[in-house]
C-alpha cells in the first residue's frame, strides 16, 4: 500500500500487517515505514508540512548501515520544494536524522535554514555537508 493523505491530517504506511498513521508535526520517522514506501512517503509528508506552513522537517531514518540515509539525502537532491539539508545535530538525532529546509507554499514567507546541503550537494554557506 502506498502511503496517502487520510482526512488531510496524517500519512499512512504500511508495514505488511497494518496500517500506520503519521502526523503532519515536521518530523517523520521512518522506523515505522517499509524502506519500500520511502520513495513517496517523504515527497507526500514534505508536501504537507509546506501545506501547513512546516519549513523545517527532521526526518528520522535511523544510523544503521547508513543505506536508508544516502537514499533520503538523494531523493531530496531530486525534490524542487528542497531548498537544503543536512544530518542533525546530536541533540536532534546525529547521523540518525536529516534536517530538511523547504520553499514555502504559495503566499507563504521564507525559510531560513541554518545551513545544509544544496539539492546539488554543494555546501550552503553556513552549513556542513557531512552527508553523502
Amino acid at each position: 500500500m502506498q502511503p496517502a493523505r487520510t482526512g488531510g491530517r496524517a500519512l499512512t504506511g504500511d508495514t505488511g500487517t497494518d496500517a500506520i498513521e503519521q502526523p503532519i508535526d515536521g518530523i517523520l520517522d521512518l522506523h515505522t515505514f517499509r524502506a519500500a514506501d520511502v520513495g513517496t512517503l517523504i515527497p507526500d509528508y514534505l508536501e504537507a508540512c509546506r501545506a501547513r506552513g512546516i519549513l523545517q522537517v527532521r526526518i528520522i531514518h535511523g544510523k544503521g548501515t547508513g543505506a536508508l540515509c544516502r537514499g533520503v539525502h538523494a531523493l531530496l537532491r531530486r525534490l524542487p520544494c528542497v531548498v537544503c539539508f543536512r544530518l542533525a545535530g546530536p541533540e536532534a538525532g546525529g547521523w540518525g536524522a536529516t534536517l530538511v529546509w523547504l520553499q514555502p507554499a504559495a503566499g507563504q514567507g521564507n525559510p531560513s535554514p541554518a545551513g545544509g546541503t544544496n539539492r546539488g550537494g554543494s555546501q550552503t554557506e553556513a552549513g556542513r555537508d557531512r552527508g553523502p
